[in-house]
């Protein structure tokens, strides 16, 4: 990739500095977008602007080349930057490289420089993480979303106000029918809080509840539905699907106006799209609040499906890059899902779970062959009410299994400790070898993807 010369970076107040005078493209090995340090006002609108940012120096992020304003040659282009959110008019010197409207760039930022390190890579991962980009900001949390669903049971949608009407005009109106059955299966699909008893991991019940609520959580409805393409397959994302061609319907619209809907947000999704586990937001009661609009519903389950889509978009990048930015040993493959229950109230909650596999080459005594011994890695979040929040990290190597469990309250740290024994009796009657067991106060840390890394061709 050839060098980027000088950029030119237009103020906030709207006023662009002076264009540096033309020089002569360079060859480097890595290209760089740069201000010109001898004009003193330039680099101080670049240094604002970087500010402004929040890009430290350093530090890399993505651009989305938005606009190529002006194509001079073949050398040189007036580009147009978003990063971040924000603007930044560039006059590159590319040389060889192969710029296009839309195309995503790893930028570096290197004092009151920017510096080109490349773009994305033509590779099915970077498809997949400008797919999981374009998602990221609308994003709403299953649990809230489930809540306002069961609210319209009984609370009804109000109707959308004509152009000249007052949004109040117009007083709910019962779900469809075809809505309230999908809302009503969806529901009686999800595990309850009092379905499983401690202890009870033994009997057969309790893993088939598990497998069922893992299989049916979305997170593999497209690989389900092609195996059964007729089938009115018990699934959390197909559920939502069909509570949404039911209000279509009723409305008289199309799945193009729905696809033109501005997602509802949660907003903690916003802020750490990609973490985990994520913040438990406090949960909101079933039927609180007034009656939403039709429009209101359609947006919030155009959130909620965002929010199942990431999650398997996020699988599959960890799956792609073998275990994401993660230090030591990297999974050979992840899953992140979220898993909806309800309350003995009824009250949606939501557990955050991700799945690793390890797997570990190694040699056999005759150093004639290798066997590989899989790692499977289980870490668990939950707010369970009066208990507050929970985390479990489970590893199981063959028959070998430890477990670590952190609780916020001192009340539940000591209520785990005291329990303790019998959960190591519960895994020893199941075949297993316990190799490990504690119980920690506070939470562990979380892990946040970042969407730039392995996503850029270097070698451009």
């Amino acid at each position: 990739m050839s060098n980027i010369k000088s950029v030119t970076m237009k103020l906030p107040n709207g006023q662009q500095p002076p264009t540096p005078p033309a020089q002569p493209a360079t060859q480097t090995s890595r290209p760089s977008v740069s201000t010109e340090a001898a004009r003193e006002p330039v680099a101080a609108s670049a240094r604002q602007l970087l500010d402004q940012m929040q890009l430290t120096n350093r530090e890399t992020t993505l651009a989305r080349v938005a606009e190529i304003i002006n194509r001079q040659g073949g050398n040189s282009a007036d580009l147009l930057l978003d990063i971040r959110g924000k603007s930044l008019l560039v006059q590159a010197a590319v040389g060889k490289t192969e710029l296009a409207t839309g195309d995503w760039v790893k930028v570096m930022r290197a004092g009151n420089e920017l510096q080109l390190m490349g773009k994305l890579a033509p590779a099915p991962e970077a498809g997949i993480a400008r797919a999981l980009a374009q998602r990221l900001p609308w994003q709403q949390t299953l649990d809230g979303g489930l809540a306002r669903l069961l609210g319209t049971l009984t609370q009804g949608l109000r109707q959308d106000p004509l152009p000249g009407q007052l949004p109040s005009s117009r007083g709910p109106q019962p779900l469809p029918e075809a809505a309230r059955q999908a809302i009503e299966q969806m529901m009686a699909r999800l595990p309850s809080g009092n379905s499983l008893t401690p202890g009870s991991g033994s009997q057969d019940t309790t893993s088939q509840q598990v497998r069922q609520w893992l299989s049916e959580s979305g997170l593999f409805a497209e690989s389900r539905l092609a195996q059964a393409p007729s089938a009115q397959l018990p699934d959390l994302k197909l559920a939502l699907g069909r509570v949404i061609t039911a209000l279509l319907a009723q409305q008289g619209s199309t799945p193009e106006h729905f696809n033109r809907l501005t997602p509802i947000s949660t907003p903690e999704l916003m802020q750490a799209p990609l973490q985990f586990p994520q913040p438990l937001a406090t949960p909101q009661a079933p039927g609180s609040g007034e009656a939403p609009s039709v429009g209101q519903m359609l947006r919030l389950l155009a959130g909620m499906l965002n929010r199942i889509t990431v999650n398997q978009l996020h699988s599959q990048v960890l799956t792609a890059r073998g275990g994401g930015d993660a230090a030591g040993p990297a999974p050979a493959s992840t899953l992140v899902l979220d898993l909806p229950w309800l309350t003995p109230q009824n009250e949606p909650r939501l557990a955050q779970v991700r799945i690793e596999q390890y797997p570990e080459d190694r040699e056999s005594e005759t150093r004639s062959a290798k066997t590989t011994t899989a790692e499977w890695r289980l870490s668990l979040t939950m707010d369970l009410d009066e208990a507050g929040s929970l985390h479990f990290d489970v590893a199981l190597r063959q028959q070998a299994v430890s477990a670590r469990v952190w609780a916020e309250k001192q009340t539940t740290l000591r209520q785990v400790n005291q329990e303790l024994p019998a959960l190591r009796q519960s895994l020893t009657d199941l075949g297993l070898e316990v190799t490990d067991l504690d119980c920690r106060r506070g939470t562990p840390q979380s892990s946040v993807t970042r969407l730039e890394h392995r996503l850029v061709d270097t070698r451009a």
